[in-house]
């Protein structure tokens, strides 16, 4: 009995991993980021030829134009520390934002959202992060409705009050990220409280966009009950990408998708053979 259990078990992750990998999905967290320059165009388009969805982060220069890039200062990938809020685009599209990662990515330079969006394919989706505030939200309306890609964009971002009012003027798919912790004590991660399930649900969001190493199955079984979607970020590890697969997780961001993707695939097929035998 016991041996029948366990090869039912076996079978049962089999499904899982096979299965699931195939509607779950995977996204590069800031383009292809594992391998090119984040938030580029190199890594966006390695992205999409990964086969992945794509997120970005953008931020609002000066005069008004909504550039992808992570930090709200150009220091850590462009040298030169320059605030994206007080800095017209122009000056900030000189810097070489593609050699704090490779001289092989030299003269990379910080993209407009717009010309990101214009590059997305067929059947992908792509993931805008907010990192400023609500003031971007005018502008990026309109540049999303105007785009002509506007069903396969996503909003997502960790100020709850800006992907609130996001969801309320563009009306696309939009998540609440949130992190976590770790107990000073112990060094474990602190689990996420089912409760954010009900801000989002009650704020008029799809759902959460959360650290991994949070989420419990007490979590997803809270966000499935609500009938929202639940994504996680970012995920480098196999056996901790099948272990939210298993529990039903939507998506998983990750800075290498392809590698991710392949490692799923591989594992899935060393079970099947070996369940054979």
């Amino acid at each position: 009995m016991k041996r029948l259990i366990a090869q039912m078990l076996f079978c049962l992750s089999i499904v899982i991993i096979s299965g699931c990998t195939k509607s779950v999905e995977i996204i590069a967290h800031r383009g292809a980021s594992y391998l090119a320059p984040e938030n580029t165009m190199a890594s966006v388009m390695l992205g999409w030829e990964k086969g992945a969805d794509v997120e970005v982060d953008v931020h609002l220069s000066k005069d008004n134009r909504i550039l992808v890039i992570h930090d709200a200062s150009t220091k850590r990938t462009g040298k030169t520390d320059l605030n994206i809020k007080d800095t017209p685009s122009r000056e900030l599209r000189k810097l070489d934002v593609g050699s704090f990662k490779s001289e092989e990515y030299a003269g990379e330079q910080i993209p407009f959202l717009a010309d990101v969006i214009r590059t997305i394919p067929p059947g992908r989706k792509l993931y805008v992060e907010i990192k400023c505030g609500k003031e971007i939200l005018p502008i990026l309306e309109k540049l999303i409705t105007q785009s002509g890609k506007m069903s396969q964009i996503v909003i997502i971002g960790f100020d709850l009050e800006t992907v609130t009012m996001s969801k309320e003027l563009i009306n696309i798919p939009t998540y609440w990220l949130k992190g976590t912790e770790k107990e000073k004590e112990t060094e474990k991660w602190i689990p996420h409280d089912p409760q954010l399930v009900r801000i989002a649900r009650n704020k008029g969001l799809d759902g959460l966009d959360v650290h991994y190493a949070g989420v419990t199955k007490e979590f997803t079984d809270a966000v499935k009950a609500s009938g929202q979607k639940l994504y996680v970020w970012t995920v480098d590890d196999q056996e901790e990408a099948i272990r939210l697969i298993g529990l039903g997780v939507a998506g998983i961001t990750t800075n290498r998708p392809q590698w991710l993707r392949q490692q799923l695939k591989d594992k899935a097929s060393i079970r099947q053979k070996m369940s054979a035998n």
